[in-house]
């Protein structure tokens, strides 16, 4: 875990530090010929072009894997989770459900693993599946804390504890300050041709690592990130400037 630790915390430093705008020769592409994405525009903080269909299967993928990891979480030991196993099986599913959520939020006493690192990482996750499906920053952020509330800690955590004070404040605020760095590091990556530090490999993986639900997805729907040439807009959206990176 501490090697968890120190693998993002060099991600982040990385993403504070790298500038995400390579250096480019100008050609004429035609815009058209390409699907744009947010990737393709220079780095800024607020510019939106959402791409609604994308954010609705990130979501879909995200009830999916919360169910597996229910289920994960379901067969650790109680003192990895501090889950009182029989007490809770005792009481009926939507039944326990409403008592947590009627009863909470409380400060848990979990594993400062999950609390301070899984978390956290968690709502970075969940801030890249709307940050890279176009939405900026603060929508983004928005975006991560509904979906720590409203997804995991009013819905399916709250089937075996009680909403956590801590959860719902850190895996938002500091899942998005992490999640910025992490599309800092995804631009680098992307407008490289999924390389870093000149390895495919090590590209992939950190980006499987800082995107995760939206690299799992373009499995099944295609990357729209690849494009035969990478156009970087250097404006706006509704104001084309066309530099491209070979």
């Amino acid at each position: 875990m501490k090697r968890l630790l120190v693998l993002i915390a060099a991600i982040m430093i990385i993403g504070m530090s790298v500038n995400p705008q390579p250096v480019a020769d100008s050609v004429s592409v035609d815009v058209d010929s390409v699907q744009l994405t947010i990737y393709d525009f220079a780095y800024s903080r607020t510019i939106s072009m959402p791409d609604w269909r994308g954010l609705a299967y990130n979501t879909a993928a995200l009830y999916g894997a919360g169910f597996v990891t229910l289920g994960v979480l379901e067969l650790l030991p109680e003192d990895a989770t501090a889950w009182n196993k029989a007490q809770l099986h005792r009481t009926p599913l939507f039944e326990r459900w409403w008592e947590h959520v009627s009863g909470g939020p409380r400060w848990d006493h979990d594993n400062v693993v999950f609390d301070y690192v899984l978390h956290p990482y968690g709502g970075a996750a969940y801030f890249m599946s709307a940050r890279s499906r176009g939405f900026n920053m603060w929508q983004s952020a928005l975006y991560s804390a509904a979906v720590s509330t409203f997804f995991w800690e009013y819905g399916i955590e709250a089937f075996m504890e009680y909403p956590s004070i801590q959860d719902l404040i850190i895996t938002p605020v500091v899942g998005s300050v992490i999640g910025e760095c992490f599309y800092k590091v995804k631009r680098s990556i992307v407008a490289s041709n999924y390389r870093l530090c000149g390895s495919s490999l090590l590209g992939h993986t950190v980006a499987w690592l800082v995107d995760p639900v939206n690299e799992f997805v373009y499995l099944f729907t295609g990357n729209p990130t690849r494009h035969p040439v990478h156009a970087t807009l250097t404006t706006a959206p509704h104001h084309l400037s066309l530099v491209v990176i070979f």
